[in-house]
C-alpha cells in the first residue's frame, strides 16, 4: 500500500485573515467552503484546509518552528509584491535572497522558492 499526504490543515484564530493572506497574498484559490469556518484552498496539487482553532506557540525562527511550509512560485518579484500590497513583508531569509520567508496571520513560517532557480520542484 503507498501513501500520500492527503492536505495540510492550518489552525487559525482568524479564518478570514488566513483566507485573505493565502489567496490574496499567495495566490492560492478557494476550491470549497465548508458552512462558515472551512476554507478548502488549492496552490497546484496541494491542498490547504484553514479551519478554526488554537495554533500552537509563535516561534521566533524558521529553523526553530518545528514545521514549515515551502510555496513554490514561478515568478518570485511578482508574488513579493502582491504580498506587499496585501501588508506582508519578509521576515529573512533561508540561505540568502533567493529564498524570503514570510509569516502568515497565526506566526506559521513559508519559505517562497522558485524552484527552478534551485533545481528543485516538480
Amino acid at each position: 500500500m503507498g501513501v500520500a499526504l492527503g492536505h495540510v490543515e492550518v489552525l487559525t484564530r482568524d479564518v478570514a485573515a488566513a483566507e485573505r493572506f493565502y489567496v490574496d497574498g499567495l495566490g492560492f484559490e478557494v476550491a470549497e467552503r465548508q458552512g462558515p469556518s472551512f476554507v478548502w484552498l488549492r496552490a497546484g496539487a496541494a491542498s490547504l484546509l484553514l479551519r478554526p482553532g488554537a495554533p500552537g506557540p509563535r516561534a521566533d525562527g524558521y529553523t526553530s518552528s518545528g514545521a514549515a511550509m515551502v510555496v513554490y512560485t514561478d515568478d518570485l518579484p511578482a508574488t513579493l509584491a502582491r504580498l506587499a500590497r496585501a501588508g506582508v513583508t519578509p521576515c529573512g531569509t533561508d540561505g540568502g535572497p533567493a529564498c524570503p520567508l514570510v509569516r502568515d496571520p497565526d506566526g506559521n513560517w513559508l519559505q517562497l522558492v522558485d524552484p527552478r532557480a534551485h533545481g528543485a520542484g516538480s
